[in-house]
């Protein structure tokens, strides 16, 4: 028998950080993988990974040797990768360094036939240190790698059902490497003036195209940086006048200067009474923030009922 598991398990930030940051830079050589392999797709869709029943996968990724796909099993604790001729592959998640973990897939990949050569260092974090030169960041403790996913696997429900209310242009509910956040973004419809990039070790051109279109965007990060919790996030891009000065909810919810998106505190969700409508209170009113100084045709986007 499993035992009873919490449905928003707790994982406060500081006692897993070492393992967080090791493991944002284990995703980023896994899907650097996929992105040497897949066509460009707007908005870098072609990058992420997904939430799946055991972990984060790549999805299917093409290859002219065949396809094949990667996932971390947070379940059985490796990660594997599966072909498409039926051929399989598994690394063990322990405590490794990074650059353990990226020769160990290479040389995985290169023993199923589909070896390659992968842009080799960090996006979107500041002083990065090349994947095979890496051997600062080697934490990993499998019990927070599990509750991490088991935390995406609940809040990934809630975005799916948010995006099914808009029925303008909408990303999927994706998991960005690079930022190492769970995110889904709804569009206006209009073009944006271009982002100032300036995110470190990202070329200006990708978050340019990234952001060419005006955009209303939320998801949930673990913490780092300005925040040393888990937290949801919204934004818009570009910010309307007013927007930081907007009435939210849940009441936890704020609007963080320094970051100029709106924040709720994880554990404001996970101890809710009914944390699925706590989520999604966040993710309507930061929205209708953005879309109504916005001006957006939210008549046109939006939708109560499915078919």
């Amino acid at each position: 028998m499993t035992a009873q598991r919490p449905a928003w398990p707790d994982i406060p930030y500081p006692a897993w950080q070492d393992t967080c940051t090791t493991l944002h830079l284990w995703t980023q050589v896994v899907g650097k993988v996929r992105l040497a392999l897949t066509p460009w797709t707007n908005h870098s869709w072609h990058v992420p990974l997904y939430v799946t029943a055991r972990g984060l996968g790549t999805s299917l990724i093409p290859d002219p040797r065949g396809g094949f796909e990667m996932e971390f099993d947070f379940v059985s604790q490796v990660l594997a990768i599966r072909t498409a001729s039926g051929d399989d592959h598994t690394i063990l998640l322990e405590p490794r360094s990074v650059a353990d973990f990226h020769q160990a897939v290479m040389e995985g990949l290169e023993s199923l036939g589909h070896g390659l050569t992968i842009h080799g260092s960090p996006n979107e974090v500041p002083d990065a240190i090349p994947f095979a030169e890496d051997e600062t960041h080697a934490a990993y403790d499998p019990e927070y790698a599990r509750r991490f996913w088991e935390a995406l696997m609940r809040m990934e429900a809630v975005f799916t059902a948010f995006r099914a209310r808009f029925i303008g242009k909408c990303s999927p509910v994706h998991f960005f490497w690079g930022s190492f956040d769970l995110a889904v973004t709804r569009f206006s419809g209009r073009t944006a003036p271009p982002h100032p990039g300036g995110f470190p070790n990202l070329p200006d051109d990708v978050t340019r195209e990234a952001y060419s279109h005006e955009v209303s965007s939320a998801g949930f990060w673990p913490g780092g940086g300005p925040t040393d919790y888990a937290a949801f996030y919204s934004y818009a891009y570009p910010t309307p006048d007013g927007f930081g000065a907007q009435s939210v909810a849940p009441p936890e919810a704020f609007f963080h200067e320094e970051l100029g998106e709106f924040l709720l505190p994880y554990d404001a969700v996970r101890t809710a009474a009914d944390p699925e409508d706590c989520l999604m209170q966040f993710l309507e009113s930061t929205y209708a923030a953005a879309a109504d100084l916005g001006a957006w045709d939210r008549a046109a986007f939006e939708r109560d009922k499915l078919p």
